[in-house]
């Protein structure tokens, strides 16, 4: 029960990293640069604080606590103009140091204390914890995408107007139990 936890949260993860990834092909540097106004965050924002926070947290993450002395938080959020390559990779690297941490964790670690800013989680609350943040921030992504991308915009879950075809065909199959981001790949291209 515990490992099917940890493969959900792991599939979870890889969904809203694919939601980002999803919203990048369909945005230049402008766009990841666009501020509102001074007190929003641009895209690029978004992408340096979740690296930052990324790298933080899940850096020796059973030994140290996740707010690590060298993190610049507050610099996290300064509107750098960035390149699309800089931004990309930024996101790529912060997502590496979460799923190089989870594919070392066994069943046994999930019950592990650990501290953030010497809160102490479970790692399976710091894990839900940051599961909620992570899919908090990359739906602002995929939001101000959505806004910036206008009438170019390609939907990544069911189009409008397509709900009755998406649910037909759902409901024209078997019941089956299985992970419902084992299929999201297919029904986002309906």
């Amino acid at each position: 029960m515990v490992t099917d936890q940890l493969t959900s949260f792991i599939k979870l993860f890889e969904y809203y990293k694919f939601l980002g990834d999803q919203t990048f092909t369909q945005l230049n540097a402008d766009q990841l640069n666009y501020q509102p106004h001074s007190e929003s965050n641009s895209i690029v924002i978004i992408v340096k604080h979740l690296h930052g926070n990324m790298k933080s947290r899940w850096t020796e993450c059973l030994v140290s606590d996740g707010e690590k002395p060298g993190r610049d938080r507050d610099g996290e959020f300064i509107n750098d103009v960035l390149s699309f390559e800089q931004t990309r990779l930024l996101w790529e690297e912060g997502w590496t140091y979460l799923f190089n941490a989870l594919k070392d964790f066994s069943t046994a670690d999930l019950e592990t204390v650990i501290f953030i800013r010497s809160q102490g989680h479970t790692l399976l609350e710091a894990i839900s914890r940051q599961l909620a943040h992570y899919s908090y921030h990359v739906g602002q992504i995929v939001f101000m995408g959505k806004m910036l991308s206008g009438n170019n915009w390609q939907s990544l879950s069911i189009p409008k107007g397509k709900s009755i075809v998406y649910n037909e065909q759902k409901f024209s199959s078997s019941p089956i139990k299985r992970h419902f981001t084992d299929e999201y790949l297919d029904d986002i291209n309906l």
